[in-house]
């Protein structure tokens, strides 16, 4: 009996970790935006910036929106693959009942949906001439955040909210819209 309630505590403790792995993901949107500090970029002797090469080849956003984007993608990916490793082997494990082996097969699948939803929402954002996008879905809501050169309008988010409704089962008070700076 033990060994089951460790199970259930293991995939609640993994559910937990990627939810906050997301808030996380999401807050952090705000500081990236802020620095003045650029990956890839240094300063020469006499004094003038020197551009990495990745961000030579970026002219279309800000560096720092990139590197936004990129870590946030990044951050997302490690914390749903410790989780899916974390579900594994409970799904392995000759002690589990059932149950256990149900919910954690349950979870695991939960989380292929959602990484399959969030890239399909992005590359949709993005083709609707969005520089860039990056999307966090949980159990009863959604964070999309948005690199929108002219800024976001009402009908910016009436049509990123369109795209999310096609693409999920989240009603329009579940999806929250977020312009990076």
């Amino acid at each position: 009996m033990k060994g089951v309630w460790r199970k259930r505590a293991v995939i609640a403790s993994v559910l937990v970790l990627v939810a906050a792995a997301v808030y996380l993901n999401w807050r952090y949107s705000s500081g990236v935006a802020e620095s003045s500090k650029v990956l890839g970029e240094s300063t020469l002797v006499n004094g003038e910036q020197k551009l990495g090469s990745d961000e030579a080849a970026q002219e279309t956003s800000s560096p720092a929106e990139n590197d936004y984007f990129a870590t946030a993608r990044l951050s997302r990916k490690q914390a749903r693959d410790s989780a899916i490793s974390m579900l594994q082997q409970a799904e392995v494990d000759e002690n589990a009942d059932e149950k256990t082996l149900n919910e954690a097969s349950q979870a695991l699948q939960v989380l292929a949906a959602y990484t399959v939803a969030e890239s399909q929402i992005e590359s949709l954002v993005t083709a609707k001439g969005y520089a860039d996008c990056v999307a966090f879905m949980g159990p009863d809501s959604i964070s999309v955040v948005v690199s929108a050169p002219d800024g976001l309008e009402t009908a910016d988010v009436a049509r990123i909210k369109d795209i999310v409704i096609n693409e999920t089962n989240y009603t329009p008070d579940q999806i929250k819209i977020v312009e990076s700076n």
